[in-house]
């Protein structure tokens, strides 16, 4: 099974499969701790989409955009999380690029003084942790990479596998 693939269907309530990645707590608390930090981001939005923070409609217009991709990559991972879906692992990675990408400009276009100030500590409290969070969620989910084929010194390995008559 690929990331990308669902579970079969077999009959089996979701509630009773057993997540190779992590155990119940461990699930319910990422998946809802995820859930509850995209939704915290919405009066945020409205304060951005208000333009009192910044000087023009079109900073302002960046930086409701990016905020609502986190939001909305927050909220996908972790009811992903939530559903056991392996396909966390994608919006997992994608939020994390987006949490780097957010700590990085908001630090850099942040002014001098209490501006600065509070960009870093927003990068360093939440948006860093998240994305370290995101990127552990991304790597635990991927599939273990199958063994290599052992080969006889000096032999090439054989593309039609294991069971095909010897290759040259």
């Amino acid at each position: 099974m690929t990331v990308l693939d669902l579970p079969p269907r077999s009959g089996v309530p979701r509630s009773s499969v057993r997540d190779p990645v992590m155990d119940e707590r461990n699930r319910g608390r990422i998946g809802y701790g995820l859930v509850v930090c995209g939704l915290a981001l919405l009066p945020w939005l409205v304060v951005l989409a208000t333009g009192v923070l910044v000087d023009s409609a079109r900073e302002s217009l960046t930086w409701v955009g990016l905020d609502s991709l986190e939001a909305v990559g927050l909220v996908t991972t972790g009811l992903l999380v939530l559903r056991r879906d392996p396909r966390r692992t994608l919006g997992a990675s994608a939020t994390a690029a987006l949490l780097l990408a957010d700590a990085w400009f908001d630090t850099t276009t942040a002014t001098s003084g209490t501006d600065l100030i509070s960009a870093l500590a927003m990068a360093v409290g939440v948006e860093l942790p998240l994305a370290v969070l995101c990127v552990i969620l991304t790597v635990r989910g991927l599939p273990a990479a199958p063994a290599r084929a052992r080969t006889q010194p000096g032999r090439r390995p054989c593309p039609h596998g294991a069971g095909a008559p010897p290759c040259g």
